[in-house]
């Protein structure tokens, strides 16, 4: 039996038991509060986090079928070459994603969240990538579907909304966005469900309605940072997540998305709880440590940068560190490898530099949690 097109509800649909609900929003709302207020503690969370970022963007493009771990991407990034076809354009579409949320955060700074942001991101998202000959930043004109490779439209999984029916549900989507509606984490619930729905786009809807969860959380007032990354729990939980998903288009069973990502949040965020305050203890164990074993006025700029770059070629290490000569800044790298800090992954020979990891950071934030 085929498949129609899918006609979205309207949000917030009508059939919810919202007392029902109470009790997962409510830790919920706790839970994010809790983590938020660790945020606020740290004394410059854009460097503590920076692994945690980039993380993100690993698990939320695993969930679309890359491969790449974090270890690998951070190699990566510091000019460590993986040779196969894969791993590059596992690295391409990472690099992608992190770049686009870059795109969507400065965005909003001044403007609320709107779709011509969202072409914006999907447009970065999407260059150079698998999809990148699917209109990138347009939303799409044709009917998409959802299937196993080799499926055609009549034994597809899922069928979003034909395009004529398409914009006037996104309008209606992002009037919704800017509404101020009675909970922020149901409103972000419904607000992600809807965009998976809608798929605007002939590829990347995934990993973009993914990237606005923390953006809409910041611009409800619920985070003072968009750092809150919930693609590890729905990684960990691929197989229900889809499936909530369908049972809303399916049967119309909204309430059960509802409690699952409201129980994702809470599991999530205490998950981050500790991820994030033994990144801070492990940063605080270091700098005292560097300070005690250098007695350097760059002690603490050097564990800064370890922080914001944990895989860092020797050269890369001395700029941004602001060492006044590459020699100062090898001896504190040998002085920290000898001391147990940081690891050697390449020695320096001619003009190929040597590369350290700061493999206690990487550790803490690639640990595999255990969600229930």
């Amino acid at each position: 039996m085929s498949r129609l097109p899918c006609i979205p509800d309207v949000l917030p649909p009508d059939n919810l038991d919202w007392r029902a609900l109470l009790p997962e929003t409510g830790k919920a709302n706790a839970a994010l509060a809790r983590y938020d207020g660790m945020l606020q503690t740290l004394r410059d969370p854009g460097i503590l986090l920076s692994p945690l970022t980039v993380n993100e963007a690993v698990l939320t493009s695993r969930i679309e079928g890359t491969q790449a771990t974090l270890d690998e991407v951070l190699q990566h990034d510091a000019g460590l070459s993986l040779d196969s076809e894969r791993a590059r354009g596992d690295f391409e579409e990472i690099s992608n994603y992190r770049a686009a949320v870059k795109i969507a955060e400065g965005s909003l700074v001044d403007r609320p969240l709107s779709l011509s942001m969202i072409k914006s991101a999907h447009q970065r998202l999407m260059q150079g990538v698998r999809g990148r000959d699917k209109r990138p930043g347009a939303f799409r004109q044709e009917q998409n579907f959802i299937g196993r490779r080799g499926d055609t439209i009549d034994r597809a999984r899922f069928v979003p909304p034909n395009p004529l029916v398409m914009q006037s549900a996104l309008d209606q989507w992002e009037a919704y966005l800017r509404s101020e509606a009675s909970d922020p984490v149901l409103q972000v619930a419904l607000a992600h469900a809807q965009f998976e729905i809608i798929h605007p786009f002939m590829d990347g809807n995934g990993r973009l309605g993914r990237m606005l969860i923390p953006l809409l959380f910041y611009k409800r007032g619920v985070l003072t940072k968009p750092v809150f990354y919930l693609s590890e729990f729905l990684e960990s939980n691929r197989d229900e997540y889809y499936d909530k998903l369908l049972g809303i288009t399916d049967r119309g069973d909204w309430q059960s998305w509802l409690i699952f990502f409201t129980r994702a949040v809470v599991t999530q965020a205490e998950a981050n709880i500790e991820k994030v305050r033994a990144i801070h203890d492990l940063y605080e164990k270091m700098k005292q440590r560097a300070v005690e074993l250098t007695h350097s006025r760059f002690a603490v700029a050097a564990v800064d940068t370890l922080f914001a770059k944990p895989v860092i070629q020797a050269p890369d290490f001395a700029r941004r560190a602001g060492f006044n000569n590459r020699v100062t800044a090898n001896n504190m790298l040998r002085a920290f490898e000898t001391a147990g800090m940081v690891e050697k992954l390449r020695d320096g020979s001619g003009r190929t530099p040597a590369v350290f990891a700061l493999r206690e950071l990487i550790d803490i934030t690639e640990g595999r949690l255990v969600f229930r």
